[in-house]
């Protein structure tokens, strides 16, 4: 039985990852000299998948956090001393835990063999954190220095408004760790390493990701479809229209539309069967979502869902009874904070292409 080539909603790697040379190597470079590294980007747009691939290239220690799932700085602490102990040796770490300012408490789960820590919670948490980062550096060398990886790293101002001043203050002495910070929130991202102000001011490269041009991922989709389908070309590029090179949503569309072809390859249209297949799966959920946006967030995505013209345009505000600039900035930043919109190249659009597919139809019903 052949198996579906193309993947989507985890890590992409191996076969699945779609070229990025150029940024590969760019990645490479960097976290191969004593620099560190910004990466930004929209959600799904495949910064960890970019990551992990270089990563998986090297042999050194890989350390990787999202920051997303993390409450408090003595749960950072927590869990970035759990993933110390995936990577170091038991005994190696052992040593220096017991000097902590702060011990946690550590068992180990007999079965799994997995760690699970905790810190109590103080007055003062910030010592916790700072033990643990520096004892990443004191397990570092110059021959084999360990990567840490922060994910979606904006989140750290909603764990604590000091921690951005409080981790540069202890991790700008480090000298055998490269540090590499991910984004999905550019104005955020930018804030916090572009700023003069910022305690992370130009503290690294940083690398805005992309699409993946259209002529790299046709090449990519035809590989996929070769063995299934005699209309790569037509296939291919349909996807591509409807998903506009969008890494995630690219990869959803394939691996739906080479499972309809896997059953009949005669079918008349796999492309539209695809999106409608897709929308209807979701149909629930983007009905919750929409439900959850007020009326002005309504307007906005109605407003991108069936105009051409950019949201900040004195005629699109009058179109769609958006009211005030300041209103349809307010909900452009809240969309876009959330991830439902993106802006890419000075234009305004919905991440989710089935979601906008999805208003369309409602619309017309």
């Amino acid at each position: 039985m052949k198996r579906n080539p193309f993947k989507f909603g985890s890590i992409v790697e191996g076969p699945y990852f779609t070229n990025r040379t150029n940024e590969i190597a760019k990645v490479k470079s960097i976290i191969s000299s004593s620099n560190h590294l910004i990466v930004i980007s929209p959600r799904r747009f495949g910064k960890s998948s970019l990551i992990f691939k270089v990563t998986s290239q090297l042999n050194r220690p890989v350390i990787a956090l999202d920051l997303q799932l993390i409450t408090s700085i003595e749960d950072f602490a927590a869990q970035l001393l759990k993933r110390v102990y995936r990577v170091y040796p038991f005994e190696k770490i052992r040593q220096f835990v017991q000097h902590f300012r702060i011990i946690p408490t550590i068992s180990v789960n007999p079965v799994s063999n997995e760690v699970d820590i905790t810190f109590q919670p103080a007055s003062s948490p910030m010592p916790m954190l700072e033990d643990v980062l520096n004892l990443v550096e004191k397990l570092s060398n110059e021959k084999k220095r360990t990567i840490v990886v922060f994910d979606e790293f904006q989140e750290a101002q909603q764990i604590d408004p000091n921690l951005t001043r409080q981790l540069r203050s202890v991790i700008q002495y480090h000298q055998h760790v490269n540090y590499i910070f991910l984004g999905s929130q550019e104005s955020l991202i930018r804030n916090i390493f572009e700023k003069k102000k910022s305690p992370f001011y130009h503290f690294g490269m940083l690398m805005q990701l992309g699409k993946i041009p259209r002529n790299d991922f046709l090449a990519y989709l035809a590989g996929g479809f070769i063995d299934i389908s005699g209309n790569i070309k037509s296939i291919s590029s349909g996807i591509l229209d409807f998903s506009d090179c969008h890494p995630y949503y690219t990869q959803q569309m394939a691996f739906v539309v080479w499972e309809i072809l896997s059953q009949n390859d005669k079918v008349d249209d796999p492309i539209a069967q695809s999106i409608d297949e897709l929308v209807r799966i979701h149909d629930m959920d983007y009905e919750r979502i929409w439900n959850a946006f007020n009326k002005t967030d309504k307007k906005l995505l109605i407003g991108l869902t069936v105009s051409n013209q950019t949201p900040l345009s004195e005629a699109f505000y009058r179109k769609f009874d958006l009211g005030a600039p300041s209103t349809v900035y307010s909900s452009l930043k809240r969309l876009m904070q959330s991830g439902f919109i993106m802006k890419t190249e000075n234009k305004y659009a919905i991440d989710d292409p089935f979601f906008q597919q999805w208003i369309k139809k409602r619309r017309a019903q």
